[in-house]
Protein backbone atom coordinates (compact mmCIF):
# COMPACT_ATOMS: atom_id res chain seq x y z
CA UNK A 1 0.00 0.00 0.00
CA UNK A 2 1.52 3.32 -1.09
CA UNK A 3 0.99 6.36 1.10
CA UNK A 4 2.02 9.76 -0.23
CA UNK A 5 3.28 12.55 2.02
CA UNK A 6 -0.18 14.08 2.43
CA UNK A 7 -1.59 10.72 3.48
CA UNK A 8 0.91 10.46 6.31
CA UNK A 9 -0.06 13.78 7.90
CA UNK A 10 -1.10 13.71 11.53
CA UNK A 11 -4.79 13.62 12.31
CA UNK A 12 -6.19 17.16 12.40
CA UNK A 13 -9.81 18.36 12.47
CA UNK A 14 -11.00 18.99 8.92
CA UNK A 15 -14.00 20.63 7.28
CA UNK A 16 -15.84 17.29 7.18
CA UNK A 17 -15.02 16.16 10.72
CA UNK A 18 -18.07 14.43 12.26
CA UNK A 19 -19.62 13.88 8.81
CA UNK A 20 -20.59 10.34 7.81
CA UNK A 21 -20.06 9.33 4.19
CA UNK A 22 -20.72 6.22 2.15
CA UNK A 23 -18.68 5.76 -1.02
CA UNK A 24 -20.30 2.96 -2.97
CA UNK A 25 -17.74 1.52 -5.35
CA UNK A 26 -14.53 2.57 -3.61
CA UNK A 27 -12.21 -0.26 -4.56
CA UNK A 28 -10.12 1.74 -7.01
CA UNK A 29 -10.14 4.69 -9.40
CA UNK A 30 -12.29 7.72 -8.66
CA UNK A 31 -14.14 5.92 -5.86
CA UNK A 32 -10.97 5.19 -3.92
CA UNK A 33 -9.70 8.74 -4.40
CA UNK A 34 -13.04 10.19 -3.32
CA UNK A 35 -13.00 8.12 -0.14
CA UNK A 36 -9.40 9.17 0.53
CA UNK A 37 -10.07 12.90 0.10
CA UNK A 38 -13.22 12.77 2.23
CA UNK A 39 -11.15 11.04 4.88
CA UNK A 40 -8.43 13.65 4.56
CA UNK A 41 -11.14 16.22 5.32
CA UNK A 42 -11.99 14.34 8.52
CA UNK A 43 -15.02 12.28 7.52
CA UNK A 44 -15.96 8.81 8.63
CA UNK A 45 -16.17 6.92 5.33
CA UNK A 46 -17.84 3.59 4.73
CA UNK A 47 -16.27 2.11 1.61
CA UNK A 48 -17.88 -0.68 -0.37
CA UNK A 49 -17.06 -2.86 -3.31
CA UNK A 50 -16.85 -6.45 -4.43
CA UNK A 51 -13.08 -6.98 -4.42
CA UNK A 52 -11.72 -8.01 -1.04
CA UNK A 53 -8.45 -9.56 0.05
CA UNK A 54 -10.19 -12.93 -0.12
CA UNK A 55 -12.07 -12.59 -3.39
CA UNK A 56 -11.89 -10.44 -6.55
CA UNK A 57 -14.90 -9.22 -8.49
CA UNK A 58 -15.61 -9.98 -12.14
CA UNK A 59 -13.23 -7.14 -13.03
CA UNK A 60 -10.48 -9.60 -12.21
CA UNK A 61 -8.05 -7.26 -10.45
CA UNK A 62 -6.56 -8.34 -7.14
CA UNK A 63 -4.18 -5.41 -6.65
CA UNK A 64 -6.79 -3.10 -5.09
CA UNK A 65 -9.24 -4.05 -2.34
CA UNK A 66 -11.81 -2.25 -0.24
CA UNK A 67 -9.84 -3.12 2.90
CA UNK A 68 -6.87 -1.23 1.50
CA UNK A 69 -9.08 1.72 0.63
CA UNK A 70 -10.37 1.86 4.20
CA UNK A 71 -6.81 1.79 5.52
CA UNK A 72 -5.86 4.67 3.22
CA UNK A 73 -8.83 6.70 4.49
CA UNK A 74 -7.79 6.17 8.09
CA UNK A 75 -4.15 6.97 7.35
CA UNK A 76 -5.27 10.20 5.69
CA UNK A 77 -6.96 11.39 8.88
CA UNK A 78 -10.49 10.06 8.60
CA UNK A 79 -12.08 6.81 9.71
CA UNK A 80 -12.29 4.18 7.00
CA UNK A 81 -14.70 1.26 7.33
CA UNK A 82 -14.72 -1.45 4.66
CA UNK A 83 -18.00 -3.29 4.04
CA UNK A 84 -17.97 -5.87 1.22
CA UNK A 85 -21.14 -5.21 -0.76
CA UNK A 86 -22.60 -6.22 -4.10
CA UNK A 87 -24.86 -3.27 -4.86
CA UNK A 88 -26.92 -5.35 -7.28
CA UNK A 89 -28.14 -7.36 -4.29
CA UNK A 90 -30.81 -5.34 -2.42
CA UNK A 91 -30.43 -7.46 0.71
CA UNK A 92 -26.72 -6.66 0.92
CA UNK A 93 -27.40 -2.96 0.43
CA UNK A 94 -30.12 -3.02 3.11
CA UNK A 95 -27.67 -4.68 5.50
CA UNK A 96 -25.08 -2.00 4.69
CA UNK A 97 -27.52 0.86 5.34
CA UNK A 98 -28.74 -0.79 8.54
CA UNK A 99 -25.13 -1.04 9.74
CA UNK A 100 -24.46 2.65 9.07
CA UNK A 101 -27.69 3.53 10.88
CA UNK A 102 -26.85 1.28 13.83
CA UNK A 103 -23.28 2.53 14.17
CA UNK A 104 -23.68 6.23 13.29
CA UNK A 105 -27.39 7.03 13.33
CA UNK A 106 -27.28 9.04 10.13
CA UNK A 107 -25.66 9.48 6.72
CA UNK A 108 -24.54 12.91 5.47
CA UNK A 109 -23.01 12.08 2.10
CA UNK A 110 -23.72 9.28 -0.39
CA UNK A 111 -21.38 8.84 -3.34
CA UNK A 112 -22.66 6.48 -6.04
CA UNK A 113 -19.48 5.52 -7.89
CA UNK A 114 -20.62 2.05 -8.89
CA UNK A 115 -19.38 0.69 -12.20
CA UNK A 116 -16.93 -2.17 -12.88
CA UNK A 117 -17.80 -2.55 -16.56
CA UNK A 118 -14.46 -1.69 -18.17
CA UNK A 119 -13.69 -5.31 -18.99
CA UNK A 120 -16.75 -5.40 -21.27
CA UNK A 121 -15.93 -2.31 -23.30
CA UNK A 122 -12.99 -3.17 -25.52
CA UNK A 123 -13.87 -5.80 -28.11
CA UNK A 124 -17.38 -6.46 -26.87
CA UNK A 125 -19.04 -3.04 -26.80
CA UNK A 126 -17.06 -0.13 -28.26
CA UNK A 127 -17.16 0.05 -32.02
CA UNK A 128 -20.29 -2.08 -32.29
CA UNK A 129 -23.83 -1.15 -33.18
CA UNK A 130 -26.37 -1.97 -30.49
CA UNK A 131 -27.65 -4.99 -32.41
CA UNK A 132 -24.08 -6.25 -32.85
CA UNK A 133 -23.28 -5.96 -29.15
CA UNK A 134 -23.72 -9.25 -27.28
CA UNK A 135 -27.02 -8.76 -25.48
CA UNK A 136 -25.79 -10.21 -22.21
CA UNK A 137 -22.84 -7.81 -22.21
CA UNK A 138 -25.05 -4.82 -22.98
CA UNK A 139 -27.52 -5.70 -20.25
CA UNK A 140 -24.66 -6.24 -17.81
CA UNK A 141 -23.47 -2.70 -18.47
CA UNK A 142 -26.93 -1.42 -17.59
CA UNK A 143 -26.96 -3.48 -14.41
CA UNK A 144 -23.54 -2.24 -13.34
CA UNK A 145 -24.04 1.38 -14.34
CA UNK A 146 -27.76 1.99 -13.75
CA UNK A 147 -29.50 -0.69 -11.70
CA UNK A 148 -26.82 -0.67 -8.99
CA UNK A 149 -27.14 3.11 -8.68
CA UNK A 150 -30.93 2.95 -8.42
CA UNK A 151 -30.88 0.21 -5.77
CA UNK A 152 -28.33 2.07 -3.67
CA UNK A 153 -30.11 5.40 -3.86
CA UNK A 154 -33.52 3.89 -3.11
CA UNK A 155 -32.29 2.11 0.00
CA UNK A 156 -29.83 4.71 1.34
CA UNK A 157 -31.78 7.93 0.81
CA UNK A 158 -34.16 7.38 3.76
CA UNK A 159 -31.10 7.48 5.99
CA UNK A 160 -29.44 10.30 4.06
CA UNK A 161 -32.37 12.69 4.52
CA UNK A 162 -31.89 12.53 8.30
CA UNK A 163 -28.83 14.71 7.76
CA UNK A 164 -29.18 18.44 8.26
CA UNK A 165 -27.66 18.92 4.81
CA UNK A 166 -27.81 15.71 2.76
CA UNK A 167 -25.53 15.38 -0.26
CA UNK A 168 -25.93 12.77 -2.98
CA UNK A 169 -23.17 12.50 -5.60
CA UNK A 170 -23.55 10.47 -8.79
CA UNK A 171 -20.24 9.67 -10.50
CA UNK A 172 -20.44 9.07 -14.23
CA UNK A 173 -18.60 9.69 -17.49
CA UNK A 174 -19.50 13.02 -19.08
CA UNK A 175 -21.83 15.90 -18.31
CA UNK A 176 -25.25 16.75 -19.69
CA UNK A 177 -23.48 19.08 -22.11
CA UNK A 178 -20.63 16.83 -23.22
CA UNK A 179 -22.91 13.80 -23.52
CA UNK A 180 -24.93 15.45 -26.24
CA UNK A 181 -22.32 13.68 -28.36
CA UNK A 182 -23.10 9.96 -28.77
CA UNK A 183 -20.97 7.80 -26.47
CA UNK A 184 -19.95 5.21 -29.12
CA UNK A 185 -22.35 2.45 -28.06
CA UNK A 186 -26.02 2.52 -27.06
CA UNK A 187 -25.61 0.53 -23.85
CA UNK A 188 -22.65 2.60 -22.69
CA UNK A 189 -24.45 5.82 -23.64
CA UNK A 190 -27.46 4.80 -21.56
CA UNK A 191 -25.34 3.69 -18.61
CA UNK A 192 -23.45 6.98 -18.44
CA UNK A 193 -26.39 9.30 -19.03
CA UNK A 194 -28.68 7.68 -16.46
CA UNK A 195 -26.71 9.00 -13.42
CA UNK A 196 -26.99 12.52 -14.83
CA UNK A 197 -30.77 12.22 -14.93
CA UNK A 198 -30.73 10.63 -11.47
CA UNK A 199 -28.96 13.67 -10.07
CA UNK A 200 -31.47 15.94 -11.79
CA UNK A 201 -34.48 14.03 -10.44
CA UNK A 202 -33.07 13.50 -6.97
CA UNK A 203 -32.24 17.18 -6.82
CA UNK A 204 -35.95 17.86 -7.13
CA UNK A 205 -36.76 15.36 -4.40
CA UNK A 206 -34.03 16.40 -1.97
CA UNK A 207 -34.67 20.13 -2.22
CA UNK A 208 -37.34 20.13 0.50
CA UNK A 209 -34.82 18.51 2.87
CA UNK A 210 -32.19 21.15 2.18
CA UNK A 211 -30.28 18.56 0.18
CA UNK A 212 -28.12 18.53 -2.91
CA UNK A 213 -27.85 15.96 -5.68
CA UNK A 214 -25.16 16.42 -8.29
CA UNK A 215 -23.56 14.31 -11.03
CA UNK A 216 -19.80 14.60 -11.43
CA UNK A 217 -17.35 13.34 -14.01
CA UNK A 218 -13.59 13.11 -14.32
CA UNK A 219 -11.93 13.85 -17.63
CA UNK A 220 -9.44 11.32 -19.03
CA UNK A 221 -8.96 9.39 -15.81
CA UNK A 222 -5.60 7.85 -14.95
CA UNK A 223 -7.16 5.02 -13.00
CA UNK A 224 -5.18 2.00 -11.91
CA UNK A 225 -6.72 0.02 -14.76
CA UNK A 226 -5.79 2.69 -17.31
CA UNK A 227 -2.21 2.82 -16.05
CA UNK A 228 -2.00 -0.97 -16.31
CA UNK A 229 -3.42 -0.82 -19.84
CA UNK A 230 -0.59 1.48 -20.90
CA UNK A 231 2.05 -0.34 -18.88
CA UNK A 232 2.98 2.68 -16.74
CA UNK A 233 2.58 3.89 -13.17
CA UNK A 234 1.46 7.20 -11.72
CA UNK A 235 5.13 8.13 -11.37
CA UNK A 236 5.96 7.69 -15.07
CA UNK A 237 2.54 8.03 -16.69
CA UNK A 238 3.80 10.48 -19.31
CA UNK A 239 5.76 7.65 -20.93
CA UNK A 240 2.40 6.40 -22.26
CA UNK A 241 1.98 9.57 -24.34
CA UNK A 242 4.30 8.13 -26.97
CA UNK A 243 1.75 5.39 -27.55
CA UNK A 244 -1.35 7.55 -26.99
CA UNK A 245 -0.67 11.29 -27.40
CA UNK A 246 -4.08 12.24 -25.98
CA UNK A 247 -3.04 10.67 -22.66
CA UNK A 248 -1.18 13.94 -22.10
CA UNK A 249 -4.47 15.53 -21.01
CA UNK A 250 -5.19 12.80 -18.45
CA UNK A 251 -5.77 13.50 -14.78
CA UNK A 252 -5.26 11.58 -11.57
CA UNK A 253 -8.29 10.36 -9.62
CA UNK A 254 -7.34 12.83 -6.89
CA UNK A 255 -8.32 15.78 -9.14
CA UNK A 256 -12.04 14.98 -9.13
CA UNK A 257 -11.87 13.83 -5.53
CA UNK A 258 -10.41 17.10 -4.30
CA UNK A 259 -13.18 19.01 -6.05
CA UNK A 260 -15.91 16.84 -4.58
CA UNK A 261 -14.43 17.16 -1.08
CA UNK A 262 -14.49 20.94 -1.48
CA UNK A 263 -18.08 20.79 -2.73
CA UNK A 264 -19.05 18.67 0.29
CA UNK A 265 -17.64 21.35 2.61
CA UNK A 266 -19.39 24.20 0.77
CA UNK A 267 -22.33 25.59 2.80
CA UNK A 268 -23.77 27.11 -0.39
CA UNK A 269 -23.57 23.91 -2.44
CA UNK A 270 -27.31 23.47 -2.90
CA UNK A 271 -27.69 26.83 -4.62
CA UNK A 272 -24.64 26.16 -6.78
CA UNK A 273 -25.00 22.53 -7.77
CA UNK A 274 -28.37 20.95 -6.97
CA UNK A 275 -29.68 18.94 -9.91
CA UNK A 276 -26.67 19.77 -12.07
CA UNK A 277 -23.92 17.77 -13.72
CA UNK A 278 -20.38 19.07 -13.51
CA UNK A 279 -16.79 18.08 -14.20
CA UNK A 280 -13.55 17.80 -12.29
CA UNK A 281 -12.34 20.90 -14.11
CA UNK A 282 -15.36 23.05 -13.22
CA UNK A 283 -15.09 21.98 -9.59
CA UNK A 284 -11.36 22.73 -9.59
CA UNK A 285 -11.89 26.21 -10.98
CA UNK A 286 -14.75 26.92 -8.60
CA UNK A 287 -12.90 25.83 -5.48
CA UNK A 288 -9.30 26.52 -6.48
CA UNK A 289 -8.08 22.94 -6.25
CA UNK A 290 -5.44 21.36 -8.49
CA UNK A 291 -4.32 17.95 -9.59
CA UNK A 292 -1.33 16.27 -7.95
CA UNK A 293 1.06 17.90 -10.45
CA UNK A 294 -0.32 21.38 -9.75
CA UNK A 295 -2.24 21.65 -13.03
CA UNK A 296 -5.95 22.05 -13.81
CA UNK A 297 -6.46 19.82 -16.87
CA UNK A 298 -9.61 20.36 -18.93
CA UNK A 299 -10.02 17.11 -20.84
CA UNK A 300 -13.63 17.75 -21.87
CA UNK A 301 -12.71 21.00 -23.60
CA UNK A 302 -9.61 19.43 -25.15
CA UNK A 303 -11.54 16.57 -26.72
CA UNK A 304 -14.38 18.80 -27.89
CA UNK A 305 -12.16 21.45 -29.44
CA UNK A 306 -9.09 19.49 -30.54
CA UNK A 307 -9.96 15.80 -30.90
CA UNK A 308 -13.45 16.26 -32.34
CA UNK A 309 -13.22 19.87 -33.48
CA UNK A 310 -9.89 19.61 -35.29
CA UNK A 311 -8.30 22.52 -33.45
CA UNK A 312 -4.56 23.03 -33.30
CA UNK A 313 -4.15 23.17 -29.53
CA UNK A 314 -1.99 20.77 -27.58
CA UNK A 315 -2.74 19.07 -24.30
CA UNK A 316 -0.42 21.54 -22.55
CA UNK A 317 -2.73 24.36 -23.69
CA UNK A 318 -5.53 22.70 -21.71
CA UNK A 319 -3.62 22.06 -18.49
Amino acid sequence: MHLDTDTQNARQPGPLTDRVALVAGATRGAGRALALELGRSGATVYVTGRTTRERPSEVGRTTETIEETAELVTAAGGTGIAVPTDHLDPDQVRALVDRVDRERGRLDLLVNDLWGGEHLLVGSVFGRKSWETPLDDGLRLLELGVRSHVITAALALPLLIRSESPLHVEVTDGTARSNRRYRENLYYDLAKNAPIRMAFGLGEELAEYGGTAVAVTPGFLRSEQMLTHFGVTEDNWRDACAREPHFAISESPRYLARGVAALAADPERAARWNGRSTSSTELARTYGVRDVDGSQPDALAYFEEVYYGGGDGSADDYR
